[in-house]
């Protein structure tokens, strides 16, 4: 079913369905709104829109043996939501059903990485083709798929981004643009933000900084962290700062051609330039927004400035386009244009292949010969056939259903949607992003901006959950739900989960008074 007509299938929804939560205006005073609001009894579970498929039966282990086999035979890192972890067992476009039955709407896309919908019906017809014909060969033989995928990539990113490297994961895109920018430059240290999430990889580590990844073993030598400008929770942020519909609660006085929190944190950047690494250095790495650590944008204006002093130092800049790329956050195709910067390389994965194991690094000629001359790079599975005929299915998808597009009208209308209830509950302390990467940061009130504990949070979470709402976490705390559904999300879909998520608010805040 083409877009179109899923957009007009839900239209038919809104207009035949009626609103189960009655709007009430907030009083200036708190406890005086939940009481009205208490007694309203708001408990009925939000209506689903409909979906057009019906998933097979489930026939398999049993819920029981999974959690022992879990237990037994895989890692023991808990890194599954729930404390009864959601067991899936097929899904379709913006859907995914568990082993029950149960229908959620998927506002997290695998971590950011169903780009184009689950088990889109172009996207499996082209891997079940590809897999009939050949699986793989490896770098020592040439196969057209390869070649296919390496021209549209490559028509998709400015000049003179045109050298492309093919791999399996983010983790190991950014840990070979590491070597890049050292084998360029002829330098050691790359900076990062704090809270910047590039990989979990021995190599990458050093530039993950984000605690709980973090190790008491060595890692990452060479890896240096700078002060993420955060407009919200860091130490300077105004009303004007972000690239989005939606900004800080915070006031400034700045002009609309200025912005004092940029400058404050162009000034942290260049003590970090002055005082911790050296004289020379080899790159800096920047995520576009900022994903793992909870959707976090910076001010219009910081990136371009911070990769003009990484090349006075003769470093190289690299932009993580890992959750940001394929036009996910609408305006643009790439986050970095977002910025109006030209980065020297740029990685990506997750979104790139719809979720089968693809990633690449983009990078100039120059760059790229400086690596051929220090290493034989050598990757057995990258760029192998299926993952290059999916990877070319996804772009296809992307231009043929307007997705971009799409990301960009119903993302805002779904920012929009949240940015009411922060000016509607005292805990949701931020609302923000672009396209359809959205953070909602919850907070214990909005003048002291403190995380809420992590067991309300999770508690608002599990309520999601059980209405059938699958959204992510993210930021220092795990205090940020991180909301980034496939680009096929529709605006019937929209109004569902902000009637989720405030139902779910009302819960956690009727519980509160009790």
């Amino acid at each position: 079913m083409t877009l179109a007509w899923r957009h007009l299938l839900r239209a038919l929804y809104l207009e035949t369905s009626t609103p189960r939560t009655p709007k009430t205006r907030p009083s200036p005073k708190v406890g005086a709104f939940w009481t009205s609001v208490t007694k309203l009894g708001l408990h009925t579970k939000p209506s689903m829109p409909p979906c057009d498929f019906t998933p097979e039966r489930y026939q398999s282990l049993a819920y029981n043996r999974v959690l022992e086999i879990h237990k037994q035979h895989l890692s023991p890192v808990l890194t599954a939501y729930f404390s009864e972890p959601l067991l899936l067992h097929q899904g379709y476009m913006e859907w995914l059903f568990d082993y029950e039955g149960n229908r959620y709407l998927d506002f997290f896309s695998g971590i950011v990485t169903v780009s184009v919908g689950h088990c889109h019906p172009k996207v499996n017809a082209v891997a079940q083709k590809q897999l009939g014909r050949l699986w793989h060969t490896s770098a020592v033989f040439f196969h057209p798929p390869i070649h296919e995928y390496a021209e549209k990539l490559s028509a998709l990113l400015p000049e003179p981004l045109k050298v492309i490297f093919l791999m399996n994961s983010g983790s190991e895109a950014n840990d070979l643009a590491m070597l890049m920018a050292r084998a360029h430059s002829n330098n050691t240290d790359i900076i990062s933000f704090r809270g910047a999430y590039h990989g979990c990889s021995p190599y990458t580590l050093g530039l993950t900084n984000v605690g709980f990844y973090k190790m008491e073993l060595p890692s990452g030598m060479g890896c240096q962290s700078t002060m993420c400008p955060d407009v919200f929770r860091g130490p300077w942020g105004g009303s004007h700062c972000r690239d989005s519909p939606v900004q800080t609660i915070r006031k400034c006085s700045c002009a609309p051609d200025c912005c004092q929190a940029k400058d404050q944190y162009i000034e942290q950047f260049k003590d970090t330039l002055n005082t911790s690494v050296a004289k020379s250095i080899a790159g800096f790495f920047a995520e576009p927004i900022q994903g793992v650590n909870g959707v976090v944008q910076y001010p219009k204006g910081f990136l371009k400035e911070a990769f003009e002093l990484v090349r006075e130092w003769g470093g190289v800049c690299i932009a993580d386009e890992v959750q940001t790329g394929f036009g996910r956050l609408g305006s643009h195709f790439w986050g970095f244009q977002t910025h109006g910067v030209l980065p020297d390389i740029v990685t990506m994965a997750k979104g790139i292949g719809n979720g089968f194991p693809m990633a690449a690094v983009v990078t100039t000629p120059e760059i790229a010969k400086s690596l051929a001359k220090c290493l034989l790079h050598f990757n057995t599975f990258g760029g192998n056939p299926m993952a290059c005929a999916i990877g070319s299915s996804v772009l296809e998808v992307i231009k043929e259903e307007n997705l971009q597009e799409n990301s960009q009208e119903v993302g805002t209308y779904m920012l929009l949607k949240f940015a009411k209830l922060r000016d509607e509950f005292e805990i949701v302390g931020d609302v923000r992003g672009k396209g359809l990467m959205i953070g909602i940061e919850m907070v214990k009130d909005k003048t002291s901006r403190q995380p809420l504990p992590r067991e309300e949070v999770n508690q608002i979470h599990q309520d999601c959950k059980r209405m059938g709402l699958l959204i992510g976490r993210g930021g220092t705390f795990s205090q940020t739900f991180r909301i980034a559904p496939s680009m096929c999300i529709t605006k019937p879909e929209v109004d569902f989960a902000v009637e989720v998520f405030r139902s779910a608010l009302i819960q956690h805040m009727e519980s509160q008074d009790k």
